[in-house]
């Protein structure tokens, strides 16, 4: 099935490749329903992983199909063909399917989907925060307003944003262009706030959630980031594969006895990256991964060890999601920061 915003192309073969059946449809769920019906009794079902799978994935289910995910990655080469269509993708997922060969994607069950969707939409109401944030700056350094303080929305911040508007020191175009970024900000708050209490409701006695957060630098907020994003765990049966999934460890070229080991890959999930790394960036050297990031960042630079520390953190965070404790912390005090 070559998924598409408003119309999809099914393609429809035996295991032996014999093409049955070519058809476009318009996304519905009936229309999908009247082709299954066509297909027998518990068919297998490949699709990308694009935009909107979700209804496509559930419906399939519903029809009694086996659905497979391509991961998106492993079919970048379709993009290098000399002829390309929506009905030569659907038939070229269909022979890797058959032939054993499709490079498959986990597809999350509807549970983690809906913990994702909270998760992600704070994300992204506080990177619109953090915008709004950023315009009023670029307003005052227009103004020639200096800013002394670090968080321009913390209590000195706020005093310096309000003696500004009460003094009429700006224009009014630049007055009027922060005050509606700051009641903005204010609505902002309330949906990060409104949000984030959903999905501590949802997580408040999951196992893995609880664990995750006795490790240092991790709190409630990374941790329900690290719950939704991973998933299900026993996908995995060594933290070096999550790690790897995350995109944590370093690109591997080799060609006879050439060996060339680069950056990071970063081909998994942004968010848990992030996690990671906002987790370790700040952890005392009395903890046993602040300590390991210093190590590290002595020989190779501070990124680096932020980098090989988030990652050591990543492994800890499976035993967490895996085992609900950590047993590695056990064995030394931990002195941590305020947990974000």
């Amino acid at each position: 099935m070559d998924l598409h915003r408003r119309r999809s192309v099914l393609v429809r073969m035996t295991a032996g490749g014999e093409v049955l059946e070519r058809v476009r449809i318009v996304n519905d769920v009936d229309r999908l329903a009247a082709v299954m019906a066509r297909a027998g009794e518990c068919p297998e079902v490949v699709l990308e992983a694009t935009y909107g799978w979700y209804w496509a994935v559930d419906v399939l289910r519903e029809q009694g199909a086996v659905v497979h995910m391509a991961h998106p990655l492993g079919v970048k080469a379709f993009e290098y063909r000399r002829v390309k269509n929506d009905e030569r993708d659907a038939a070229d997922l269909a022979d890797l399917l058959r032939m054993g060969r499709l490079p498959e994607a986990w597809i999350a069950p509807p549970a983690t989907r809906e913990l994702r969707e909270l998760v992600r939409h704070r994300a992204k109401l506080v990177g619109l925060r953090s915008h709004c944030k950023a315009e009023i700056h670029a307003v005052l350094a227009k103004c020639g307003v200096p800013v002394r303080m670090s968080d321009l929305l913390g209590l000195d911040g706020t005093a310096l944003l309000d003696q500004l508007r009460d003094s009429s020191q700006l224009a009014a175009p630049y007055a009027a262009r922060i005050g509606s970024l700051r009641r903005i900000i204010d609505l902002l708050e309330f949906e990060i706030d409104h949000t984030a209490g959903m999905v501590r409701g949802r997580l408040a006695r999951h196992p893995g959630y609880v664990a995750a957060q006795t490790i240092p630098g991790i709190g409630p907020t990374l941790a329900a980031v690290l719950v939704a994003e991973i998933g299900d765990i026993d996908r995995f049966t060594r933290p070096e594969q999550l790690t790897c999934w995350a995109g944590l460890t370093p690109k591997h070229h080799e060609s006879d006895t050439h060996v060339h080991r680069g950056r990071i890959t970063k081909q998994g999930s942004r968010l848990v990256r992030w996690a990671v790394v906002e987790s370790v960036q700040v952890l005392p050297d009395t903890t046993m991964v602040g300590q390991f990031r210093d190590r590290v960042a002595a020989r190779r630079g501070r990124n680096i060890g932020v980098v090989a520390a988030a990652r050591r953190q990543l492994e800890y965070v499976f035993y967490a999601l895996r085992d609900h404790h950590v047993r590695a912390l056990n064995h030394t005090s931990q002195h941590a920061r305020p947990a974000a």
